[in-house]
């Protein structure tokens, strides 16, 4: 029988891996992570997975894109100027800006992902869209 309950705290560690078996993150060299059951701090299929689990599990789960981060839209993906920054910024690949989306509307996170003479292409959508994810979930206390 689970051990877990919506609106409890789980510790946990986890090693999140790409389909090709990249690791693209893990929580074992760091504090395990901390969330509340149910409320939405991790994306969806993580929190669903956490559920039936008891003190000392371990599980390995894959996480579609749809429960996960998302597919990915190409019509996030766009091109601008140089001059669209401000001045001093020199946009490289990897970088991570704030969009504006206009007034009274909280800033988009971007990532630059490439670069031309005349043009940068910055991306919208999250890193991990589109990617179905596989997690290794540990779980270490239950409050």
């Amino acid at each position: 029988m689970s051990e877990t309950e919506n609106n409890k705290t789980a510790k946990v560690h986890y090693t999140g891996t790409l389909s090709d078996g990249s690791v693209f993150d893990s929580s074992r060299e760091r504090t395990p992570l901390e969330f509340t059951v149910g409320s939405g701090q991790v994306i969806k299929g993580f929190d669903d997975a956490v559920v039936d689990m008891t003190i000392g599990d371990t599980k390995t789960v894959t996480i579609p894109a749809e429960e996960a981060y998302g597919p990915r839209h190409d019509e996030l993906v766009i091109e601008v100027d140089h001059s669209q920054f401000a001045e001093g910024v020199v946009p490289e690949i990897g970088m991570q800006l704030q969009a504006a989306n206009g007034e009274g509307q909280p800033p988009t996170v971007v990532t630059v992902t490439a670069v031309t003479d005349d043009k940068v292409t910055l991306d919208a959508n999250h890193p991990l869209a589109g990617e179905d994810l596989t997690f290794e979930i540990e779980l270490l206390e239950f409050a």
